[in-house]
């Protein structure tokens, strides 16, 4: 209990502001009673809650969130660029992820700095203007090894995730020193982070187990020590109501959780399921926790993809602007006030910090490439869903009716879910097709409650369309700056309130007709200011103005009174952006309903990251990638200069008063080096197949019991690596025995998770391999002996690739304990007492050598133990041989070159390595770069070819050095059929100050064996 008390002194926060909220210490951290609203209050006022929505300093915000694991951007200088993209979405909040595996790889040592250091991913949400989510597990699940636990809990005698004391007592340092800094970070010290959730997804449970509110006490409480005082919110795998407030002992303070309805095959990405819509959540929700705000803490953004899997693009596509619009609508139409889309950018498993079910990318298929380009159509349209939450505050006033077929519309084949205002007037009705994966364009009029009575919609005539997997939100006495819109059938995208004049901008799909109503009390001036006449009518009528149109190519202007009523397209609203207005580059504000007002439109194609205000110089940030026409609408008053990036252009004014300027964008010769001319260098990275070859510093695996509790040994000695130290990267044993004469064959069980290989020698005569699979994470091979001399000594040499430890979704089952290493083995004519072993995996196993890149980067093989991999290897005795010339036998060759990069500044430049392999060889390569680990390539499981690698990790302006495992899984060897660096389209950016990341050079490594 001192501890808590402590850290809440240093909140600032009394013993007699809490006492209410404290019982007597009956546990390991005292526990802390739930509180209610009341008692909850007396922690912190400055984020709040009712059934409705979250308030932050009284004001509600709905919030939209991305999650974004800064982890699998190992590049601090580069988390604003995202975090500007999601900004610029209209999103308000980032949810992410703490891999407890990355920051305390060996027990009892926290090691939080450099590119594990959070500060910089806080400061940068700082920076951007978003709130954050924190989401620190321990458990995180999150496709990463182990679900983010650490391989030495594998050796925890314990049930993970439970209050069993040798778990708990295992992640103490953990919790404690990464709930210190987040507790450092939250709003309530100045910092972005608003929630924060204990645990994750703890919902599933294995026989003789099952949900233990003590257990997510403690865990609260534990966080409450080190001075978390922001609500407590939860992530439930399914909305089953774990946790709930009003639950007692272990209910969190807002209940939440995930939905992924489409799953994750995205083999047929044309393909959606009957019966995969939700239109259950507001249902449930009541049921569950109708005292919090709807919340959604994971909802589909993407989806991960499996070896063998059909690739990101696949998902992108599976999960894109259809999905988007019926789904998310979908999430509206329940009354979501809380939705985090998992995920906003995926990212990179790189330095095997993924889970064994993936290969190294993680872009997820969503809004943000894994290579952050925003050339996703779905990112577009996610920024019109979002910017129009941004402005529609409304929204969280209203409750979800009941979905109705026969109410609203004229036709079944709709479905209208009515979300009615309750202090106001302003109501919106979500229309969607009752069969939510149609295909059909249908044709309908609405008929929906107004201020001005009950209107059938269109009231000039024609009729309203809903193309396939489309929905639209149809607003009614929609307030904008005072004026009251009584009815638009066409989708708003934003509203703005400027000095002379208001805009509001609508758009709907081309040739699609809408209306549009305004409540007036006089008559009111109507004129078409821009576009044309054709198609587009205007009448007033009973106090309204009323325009009619069939959507245009391009855009038309009506000016009603002082609101000009912009109306697009779909794809022209794509090019809008709508910046807050600072006064410096260097901070946004949060979003908030002045912050939303202060704001800015600007049409300019790619990117508007920010917009500021100095003296009278209006300054854009933003990047583009084709020769762009920009357009500033609500120009400030006190503008005079217009500057983009730093550099004053000059512009001409319309006669509306908007500003208009062409950024100039011509390609910048890019040069990359041919890999296949780099002075390559080789060597043996696979030595210990050889009689002659020297194991003695190798750890013996002489024990003979282990905690591990999944797979009990079948073996006389442990060989699971992790009872040695060994849980990431390659695996190496070598078995030595004494031959009787006697021998015909080994068999051998191995486990490295799915995808994994393995290849076996004895000693250098090349007995096979599994080369894999995306369904088996073990697999019992059979191998035919030669005749073997008795009385000689033999080694038998087995190379395993683990590809991760699995996740842990399942509270009982302990899965991230399935060990990786050798399961079983049989030596015909021995017992297995015969056989003595050794074992090595990456040196030093959790007294892991480079601190800098951490304890998951390396693995076994004789290159990555002395270090070679890294800048700067000591090869100039090495032989000169290319991976392009390969090896001719099944082993391992190591090969190094460097390369200079001279590429032009101030432009965003992705940059991949892309394998190509022409014939059906079976091969497992290792991709480092400056000593990072960025790549696991199989081509015969696939699907990945591309491996992009940010700046940063990749230095644009200097030198770099590339290293290449090749690992020949066949008797005839292996090599690389083609092996490139390529570029994408150079994006002319705003973007600075890209540091890189640590990349320190080879030095000899004391112990290296």
């Amino acid at each position: 209990m001192k501890l808590f008390w402590t850290a809440v002194a240093l909140a600032g926060l009394s013993r007699q502001a809490l006492s209410r909220a404290v019982s007597r210490n009956a546990g390991r951290f005292g526990v802390i009673e739930h509180p209610d609203i009341e008692q909850r209050a007396l922690l912190q006022d400055i984020v709040t809650w009712n059934n409705q929505s979250l308030y932050i300093n009284g004001e509600p915000l709905m919030i939209f969130s991305g999650e974004f694991h800064p982890f699998r951007l190992p590049v601090p200088s580069l988390y604003i660029d995202i975090l500007q993209k999601v900004k610029a979405l209209g999103f308000n909040t980032v949810s992410f992820y703490v891999d407890w595996a990355l920051v305390e790889g060996k027990p009892g040592s926290y090691r939080a700095d450099g590119i594990f250091d959070l500060q910089p991913f806080f400061d940068a949400a700082s920076q951007a203007g978003l709130y954050l989510l924190a989401r620190p597990g321990p458990y995180i699940n999150a496709e990463a090894s182990g679900g983010g636990f650490p391989g030495w809990l594998q050796r925890v005698n314990a049930t993970l995730r439970t209050a069993q004391p040798g778990y708990m007592d295992a992640t103490q340092v953990y919790a404690n020193n990464t709930a210190a800094l987040i507790a450092k970070n939250q709003i309530t010290n100045g910092g972005p982070i608003i929630l924060y959730q204990p645990e994750n997804e703890y919902t599933s449970f294995s026989d003789g187990f099952s949900f233990d509110p003590q257990y997510m006490q403690d865990i609260m409480d534990s966080a409450r020590a080190a001075g978390i005082v922001i609500p407590f919110i939860n992530n439930d795998a399914a909305a089953d109501g774990h946790d709930a407030p009003g639950s007692g002992v272990g209910a969190v303070d807002i209940y939440g959780h995930d939905s992924y309805p489409l799953g994750f095959d995205c083999a047929e990405p044309s393909s959606w399921p009957s019966g995969d819509l939700p239109t259950w959540f507001r249902e449930v929700h009541l049921k569950q926790s109708p005292s919090t705000p709807y919340a959604i803490v994971e909802f589909q953004g993407g989806s991960f993809d499996a070896w063998a899997g059909s690739g990101f693009a696949n998902c992108a596509a599976l999960l894109g602007t259809e999905f988007e619009d019926v789904f998310y609508k979908n999430n509206l139409a329940a009354g979501v006030a809380i939705m985090n889309l998992y995920m906003i950018y995926g990212g990179t498993n790189w330095g095997n910090l993924g889970y064994p079910s993936g290969y190294t990318s993680y872009d997820y298929g969503a809004a943000i490439a894994e290579s952050r380009n925003i050339t996703r159509e779905k990112y577009s349209e996610l920024k019109l869903i979002g910017n129009f939450l941004k402005v529609s505050p409304s929204y969280l006033d209203t409750v979800p009716g009941n979905a109705s077929t026969t109410e609203y519309t004229n036709t079944s084949d709709l479905t209208v879910t009515p979300l009615i205002g309750q202090s106001a007037d302003s109501s919106f009705f979500i229309v969607r097709h009752s069969d939510y994966s149609s295909l059909d364009s249908t044709s309908y009029t609405l008929q929906v409650p107004t201020s001005a009575g009950v209107l059938t919609l269109p009231q000039l005539g024609g009729s309203l369309t809903l193309n396939g997997r489309d929905s639209k939100v149809h607003i009614t006495d929609y307030d904008v700056a005072g004026t009251n819109i009584l009815y638009s059938t066409a989708e708003v995208f934003t509203w703005k309130n400027f000095s002379s004049y208001n805009v509001l901008a609508l758009y709907g799909g081309q040739e699609e007709h809408h209306e549009l109503a305004i409540s007036s009390s006089r008559n009111a001036k109507v004129s078409i200011i821009e576009g044309s006449h054709t198609g587009i009518s205007t009448k007033s009528k009973d106090g309204q103005v009323i325009i009619a149109w069939d959507v245009p190519s391009t855009r038309t202007i009506v000016k009603v009174d002082n609101l000009l009523v912009f109306l697009l397209d779909r794809n022209s609203a794509y090019k809008y952006w709508v910046p807050q207005v600072g006064t410096s580059n260097n901070s946004v504000g949060f979003t908030s309903q002045k912050t939303v007002t202060d704001s800015i439109i600007v049409n300019a194609g790619y990117l508007v990251r920010l917009a500021y205000l100095r003296g009278s110089d209006l300054h854009l940030s933003a990047d583009f990638n084709a020769t762009t026409d920009v357009e500033v609408i609500g120009v400030p008053e006190s503008a005079k200069d217009l500057y983009i990036n730093g550099v004053k252009y000059h512009y001409t004014t319309d006669s509306n008063g908007f500003w208009r300027a062409t950024v100039k964008y011509s390609a910048p010769k890019i040069s990359l080096p041919d890999l296949s001319t780099l002075e390559w260098k080789y060597i043996d990275s696979l030595p210990e197949i050889h009689p002659a070859y020297d194991d003695s510093p190798w750890i013996r695996a002489d024990h003979d019991w282990t905690n591990n509790s999944v797979t009990p040994l079948q073996t006389p000695d442990s060989l699971y690596g992790a009872d040695y130290g060994f849980t990431a990267g390659y695996l190496l044993y070598r078995g030595h025995f004494e031959a009787n004469g006697n021998e015909e064959f080994l068999s051998i069980e191995t486990s490295g998770g799915d995808g994994f290989g393995s290849s076996v020698w004895l000693d250098d005569t090349y007995l096979g391999s599994w080369t894999g699979s995306s369904d088996d994470e073990t697999y019992s091979s059979n191998y035919t002996l030669p005749a073997l001399e008795s009385g000689s000594t033999y080694n038998i040499t087995v190379l395993i690739d683990n590809t991760g430890l699995d996740e842990d979704g399942t509270v009982g089952a302990d899965g991230m304990k399935v060990p990786r290493g050798i399961l079983d083995y049989e030596l015909s004519g021995h017992s297995q007492s015969d056989v003595s072993w050794k074992l090595t995996g990456n040196l030093g196993g959790e007294d892991y050598i480079d601190l800098t890149r951490g304890p998951l980067n390396e693995g076994g093989l004789y290159a990555e133990r002395q270090g070679w991999h890294q800048p700067s290897p000591p090869s100039s005795n090495w032989g000169a041989s290319s991976p392009f010339d390969g090896i001719s036998q099944a082993g391992v060759g190591f090969y190094s070159a460097s390369f200079k990069l001279d590429l032009p500044e101030g432009y965003d430049i992705p940059l991949y390595f892309v394998f190509g392999n022409t014939g059906n060889s079976s091969y497992r390569v290792q991709l480092y770069v400056n000593g990072y680990q960025f790549g696991k390539y199989v081509p015969q499981l696939g699907p990945q070819t591309e491996f992009p690698v940010p700046q940063g990790i990749l230095n644009y302006q200097g030198e770099n050095w590339v290293a290449v495992t090749l690992w020949a899984q066949q008797s005839s060897g292996a090599q690389l059929d083609s092996f490139e660096l390529i570029n994408q389209t150079p994006v002319l950016t705003a973007l600075t100050g890209i540091v890189s990341s640590p990349q320190p050079a080879y030095t000899q490594r004391a112990g290296a064996y």
